[in-house]
């Protein structure tokens, strides 16, 4: 990471400031107009922000430019949720008789949204081995397929999407879900890709206090988003932006020792005995490292990994507090709260057998099998492996079949 980046961080997002080094709240609904006819503009406007803020607001606006200028795009548009976000982009490009690619490793609301919204409104889903370059070309329908929706690296087990090779495919609209990455460490529009997202609740953030998305692009697409979140009303507010942008200008102090405390433990935790697998892109032993040192800066700051044992009856409704993969565990590591979700800087321990993971149990751990996954990220839990000796991680359980699919 370039101290180029660090200033950048300090700079963007600050047009509606004035002369305040924090970001300025415009906490308004409605803003006075000058005239009839300016009011008849702004409604217009995809870029008004001092007309409803439903439509834009100017503390919102200063972090959708703050993220655009970090991923190289035209514009941005921010949302309530991640799942805001997500759910715009799908919504608002694709129509009924369209028809999506996306992979299998991929979050679980995602996948929720695309196995029982999609259909619902009559578009078509195939899920594809997002680390093979060639399915994603194979499945396209010509002439049908509006988009294919990636993410990389992947919720939960951390594969890779080859963003070169996605993003050189022609046709449908190529979307990536950034969230594990940040702009710090990977820009897929820099790649081909049309537009990228955030779940900017996690990493960007990085303070448990907001709940917030942004999809970025060209000034096209995000207009076209923009017309249906208007309809769509999940927008974001001004509150939570502000946070964002206060998340921005601490990202890469915090995203830098994450990053180090995650390789730190990868590599701790390939010499336990416990650990039958440990998946970080940071390391050698990653399936796709190569792939993850040509477009990543940073190799992220969450790790999953397998646990021996396993969790009692291998289903989602096992105790994982009495499972023997967990008790080694919990020796391991000091007492910490339970919550969700991850990639914050505060001490957190997250069981994935609570979180949204659990969600269509036997569509996600039956059918596409995560494991018995434990993901530890970085902020000031302190785990007594002797040679780790960091502060920063956070840790999660999925509960289901070893036996990956793909």
């Amino acid at each position: 990471m370039t101290e180029d980046v660090h200033t950048r961080l300090i700079q963007v997002g600050r047009r509606h400031n004035g002369a305040a080094l924090a970001p300025v709240v415009s906490s308004s609904s409605t803003f006075e107009l000058a005239s009839v006819a300016e009011g008849r503009e702004m409604a217009l406007s995809a870029s008004a922000n001092r007309y409803y803020s439903r439509y834009g607001n100017p503390t919102v606006s200063d972090f959708e430019e703050a993220v655009a200028e970090l991923e190289g795009a035209e514009a941005a548009r921010a949302f309530g949720s991640g799942m805001g976000a997500i759910a715009a982009v799908v919504l608002g490009l694709c129509s009924s008789g369209d028809h999506i690619v996306s992979q299998r490793q991929i979050y679980a609301g995602t996948q929720m949204l695309l196995q029982s919204v999609c259909p619902r409104m009559g578009i078509d889903v195939t899920f594809v081995d997002g680390t093979d370059a060639q399915a994603w070309q194979e499945a396209i329908r010509p002439g049908r397929t509006m988009l294919l929706l990636a993410e990389t690296p992947a919720n939960p087990r951390l594969d890779l999407v080859d963003l070169a090779a996605l993003g050189a495919i022609k046709g449908p609209m190529k979307v990536v879900d950034s969230t594990f990455a940040t702009p710090l460490s990977q820009r897929p529009l820099e790649h081909g890709c049309d537009l990228v997202l955030h779940s900017v609740t996690k990493f960007i953030g990085g303070h448990n206090d907001v709940t917030l998305g942004v999809v970025a692009g060209s000034r096209e697409l995000i207009d076209w988003v923009w017309g249906f979140a208007v309809l769509q009303g999940a927008v974001a507010s001004p509150h939570e932006a502000a946070a964002g942008t206060r998340g921005l200008r601490t990202l890469a102090v915090r995203l830098e020792r994450q990053c180090e405390s995650a390789a730190t433990i990868a590599e701790a935790l390939e010499a336990e005995e416990s650990v039958t697998c440990v998946r970080y892109p940071g390391l050698e032993s990653h399936p796709q490292h190569d792939l993850a040192v040509r477009q990543m800066d940073l190799m992220g700051g969450l790790v999953t990994f397998d646990l021996a044992g396993g969790i009692e009856e291998r289903v989602a409704e096992a105790n994982v507090y009495n499972s023997p993969g967990w008790k080694r565990m919990q020796s391991r590591i000091q007492d910490r709260p339970v919550s969700q979700p991850k990639e914050s800087k505060n001490q957190v321990i997250d069981l994935t057998a609570i979180s949204s993971h659990t969600v269509g149990e036997r569509v996600f751990h039956q059918k596409f099998g995560y494991g018995e996954i434990l993901g530890i990220e970085g902020d000031k839990l302190e785990i007594a492996f002797e040679k780790a000796g960091i502060k920063k991680v956070v840790a999660r359980f999925v509960c289901g079949a070893d036996d990956i699919p793909f």
